[in-house]
């Protein structure tokens, strides 16, 4: 049994783990990530890209407002292209009383600074030509809104990360958890991983960790199916997010590719990668209704993954009762376009014991509550 020290063990290898090892890393911690299989194999790597500031409280949109900073300094600091691209998200009301939960939300986000207004059909149609405005009543259009390859984000979080001296364990879960007077990760293979702090980052795998170490987590994984056409000449800028009960969400990325999904109703609990027949068809007649011209679209690929959701639908993001035991999961479909900013905060919580800005709607011992967020 080989047996490896570390100052901060991070369990998850997606967007949140990576971010803080990256973090933690840059501060001079010796950090070791560990994950069941590759990077970004959870929920990260299965993500749509997208990146927003619309939110419906201050905390996450100022949360939001760092990360797509940090995200549009990434080519520079990685030395690669992460696909970063601000086309916008235009999210489209269609009965009044979704359109008064926009002017509510952007009158939050204009006092945080955000660049977001309130569009009548008319602008719409004009911003997005190809979109059937059929009884579409208004749009909260931001254009600073965006997109990122989770992918390339991960490759450069990595290669800063080792060169800063941190190791990747990967394709090698965690079996157990032990605490005699430091945390002792025992791994599928028989490595020890020994420190005296870790950080629970495992997306839809989080719950299931924590329960043998007495810990309850209010996280629920769920199936979320998505899929990403062949390459088609560029038509679209912004993200769309149709929020009919039967609506959808999808852009165009820089290479082509059209890629979206939909929240099934009712959801489908567990941690689960199988994906439906029913999705495909759905799918495709909810986007060719919003965007006709997306008929002619050829499916290239269909797969599914995990969000995992709490009571409230805000994060965890706090230490736990357990001494030196971090947790950062519960992302609720988000975890990408918070990752970079959460994982810098989470660093400087883990080493400092303080945030640097207002992380209560995140705490774990919050009121789970059906909470202020309204823009899920």
């Amino acid at each position: 049994m080989s047996v490896l020290t570390c100052d901060v063990a991070v369990i998850g290898a997606g967007i949140i783990g990576t971010a803080t090892a990256r973090y933690l890393s840059a501060r001079g911690s010796d950090v070791v990530v560990i994950d069941r299989s590759y990077m970004g194999s959870g929920s990260t790597g299965r993500c749509i890209g997208g990146l927003r500031h619309q939110f419906s409280t201050a905390p996450s949109i100022r949360l939001m407002k760092e990360s797509i900073r940090i995200f549009s300094q990434m080519e520079d600091e990685f030395g690669h292209s992460v696909e970063f691209h601000q086309g916008g998200y235009l999210l489209l009301a269609h009965d009044n009383d979704m359109a008064d939960t926009f002017r509510a939300n952007i009158r939050i986000q204009r006092a945080e600074g955000v660049n977001v207004s309130l569009l009548d059909p008319v602008e719409i149609h004009s911003l997005v030509p190809e979109l059937n405005i059929h009884g579409v009543v208004a749009g909260a259009w931001c254009p600073d809104d965006g997109q990122a390859f989770p992918f390339a984000v991960l490759k450069g979080f990595r290669s800063l990360i080792e060169k800063a001296g941190g190791r990747f364990l990967l394709r090698n879960p965690v079996k157990e958890i032990r605490r005699p007077s430091h945390f002792e990760l025992i791994l599928a293979d028989g490595t020890r991983v020994e420190a005296p702090q870790v950080l629970l980052a495992a997306g839809p795998w989080t719950r299931e960790l924590a329960l043998p170490i007495g810990l309850d987590l209010p996280l629920a994984p769920e199936r979320h199916e998505a899929m990403i056409t062949e390459r088609m000449p560029r038509f679209l800028e912004p993200m769309l997010v149709d929020y009919r009960p039967d609506g959808c969400y999808f852009q165009q990325m820089l290479t082509g590719q059209v890629i979206g999904c939909y929240t099934p109703v009712p959801t489908v609990p567990g941690i689960r990668e199988d994906i439906s027949f029913e999705f495909l068809p759905q799918l495709a007649w909810r986007m060719t209704r919003l965007v006709p011209p997306l008929r002619n679209a050829a499916i290239l690929r269909h797969w599914a993954g995990c969000y995992t959701m709490t009571p409230d639908g805000n994060p965890i993001l706090d230490r736990t009762p357990v001494d030196g035991l971090f947790v950062a999961s519960g992302m609720c479909g988000h975890g990408f376009m918070f990752g970079p900013a959460m994982g810098r905060h989470m660093a400087d919580f883990i080493l400092d014991g303080e945030w640097g800005m207002d992380f209560s709607e995140f705490a774990l011992d919050r009121d789970f509550s059906p909470g202020a967020e309204t823009l899920k």
